[in-house]
Parts: structure tokens; sequence; C-alpha cells
């Protein structure tokens, strides 16, 4: 009797011979012996890591008998080998754009543009992981009015572009004259 209301299949446990029933975890769906605790066997039923998106034509630099992928994996896009896990050979689909500005929390690394797994752009310090700063709005150099931090983002408000201040707590908006005579030095 099925007292758990999961919806069981038709198939068989290969380890212990009980039935399998769907389950959904955070990687998607999967089969799971029903006998657990007793028997441990999984199934997934969608492959969500490192499925192949499109075939590049180009031969894999590091087997020379693959070709490269592009794949969508667990943390985004990347480029692998379709001769995986014969040749383990990955590379990244396009570096980050670094852009002028110093990280105004650690004053050691530069900003650069990135995108988030979900396709958002944000600007990150290159330094990660020991520094932690990003901004979701396009930084621009610049010194807050109010609280002196190093760093303004540009933002849209009520149909204008505004200038306003990257850190997180102070948030002013800052005068239009003084940031157009900061842009014009």
């Amino acid at each position: 009797m099925n007292t758990d209301n999961t919806p069981k299949t038709h198939e068989r446990c290969p380890e212990c011979g009980s039935a399998l029933a769907f389950k959904s975890g955070k990687r998607g769906p999967f089969l799971a012996c029903t006998a657990y605790p007793d028997c441990h066997y999984t199934k997934a039923l969608h492959h969500g890591d490192g499925h192949v998106v499109k075939a590049l034509g180009v031969a894999c630099p590091a087997c020379q008998q693959g070709e490269l992928v592009l794949r969508q994996g667990r943390f985004g896009m990347f480029i692998g080998c379709d001769q995986f896990p014969q040749c383990t050979h990955i590379e990244k689909p396009d570096e980050p754009d670094h852009t002028t500005l110093t990280c105004p929390a650690c004053h050691k690394g530069g900003l650069v543009e990135r995108t988030s797994r979900y396709g958002k752009r944000f600007f990150a310090c290159d330094q990660y992981p020991k520094c932690h700063f990003a901004v979701n709005a396009q930084p621009i150099a610049g010194t807050c009015e109010a609280c002196g931090f190093a760093l303004l983002v540009e933002r849209k408000k009520g149909g204008k572009t505004v200038h306003q201040c990257a850190d997180k707590p102070c948030s002013a908006i800052q005068d239009e004259s003084a940031a157009e005579s900061e842009s014009e030095d």
C-alpha cells in the first residue's frame, strides 16, 4: 500500500527488487527505491549537468580526437570536449570584460563585468574570493557626496539617468551638477 502518495513506476530496483517511486530533489526529478532506508538506490531522470547545447565544430586542443561543444551546466554555460569523461578539457565561453575602475572595497583589484547563471549582468572585483564586492548597475568613476565612497553607479529613476552611491547602506543620489563637473575633469 502506498501511504506516502508518491507515484510508483512499474520498474523494479536493480539492487533489492522493490518498486521505484518518482521523487523530486534540488537537482531535478529522480527515481528512488521504496525500500528506503534499507536500500539507497536512486536514478536521475534528467541529466542537468553538462547537457550539450550546440556543437562548435572545433577540434579539442587537449585530445585532438573530440569536438568542442557548448554545454549548459549547473553553474552556467561552458565549453567542453564531446569525449567526456575520457577527455576533461573545459574552457570558459568568454573572458570577463575588465573596466578601468579599481575596486572601492579592497583597492587592489579591478571591476570586471560578469554574467550570473541566470543571464543577469553584474560587476564584481577580480580578486574574488578574497574580495566580495559586487554591484548590479553600471559603475562609474566618482565619489559620493554624502559618505565619500569611491564609486558611483548609474541607474534609471523616473525616466532619468541618475548617479547613486555604490555603497548599499548609503545609496545617496548625487547632485546632477556635481556629477557633471566630475565627469568633465
